[in-house]
């Protein structure tokens, strides 16, 4: 069943290191500073991937349209972040969601269950997927350019 609702704009990316997440982790030498390739991202997210996700993912979304109203209405789509992880040829990305202390923080008026939370937090997550997987096969025209050392073991 598709969820009949207007996509929210897309989020404005910005610099964050995405091993501040809890729910990502870049590899890196340490070297060198590292290209997240935020802008183009962002350009792909305005020039059509977001609303080409959007789409995938509200025709099989198990979100209600209250549960996604809630959503907007926190902005929680503003919260994603996507960048590039060139170490993994991917497009990485953090979901945001309801924090653990909902309750305690009367975090919405119309949140009153776990199962509201849980079922809002799990579909982010999927949200994110489907962009993150959108952006890789269909705009993003680059090649990881990490290279392997060539003194790793062979495990063949």
């Amino acid at each position: 069943m598709t969820l009949e609702v207007e996509p929210p704009e897309p989020p404005e990316l910005e610099f964050v290191d995405p091993n501040e997440y809890e729910d990502a982790t870049i590899s890196a030498d340490g070297t060198a500073e590292i290209d997240y390739r935020r802008e183009e991202l962002q350009a792909f997210l305005e020039d059509g991937a977001w609303v080409d996700a959007f789409d995938e993912w509200r025709a099989d979304t198990a979100l209600e349209a209250a549960e996604y109203e809630i959503a907007r209405d926190l902005d929680l789509f503003a919260g994603f972040d996507f960048f590039w992880d060139d170490f993994a040829d991917r497009v990485g990305y953090h979901a945001p969601g309801i924090p653990e202390d909902w309750q305690a923080r009367e975090y919405h008026p119309d949140l009153d269950t776990w199962g509201t939370v849980s079922s809002i937090n799990a579909e982010l997550t999927e949200f994110g997927q489907i962009v993150s997987v959108t952006l890789k096969e269909e705009y993003v025209d680059w090649e990881a350019e990490y290279e392997p050392p060539e003194d790793l073991p062979d495990f063949e």
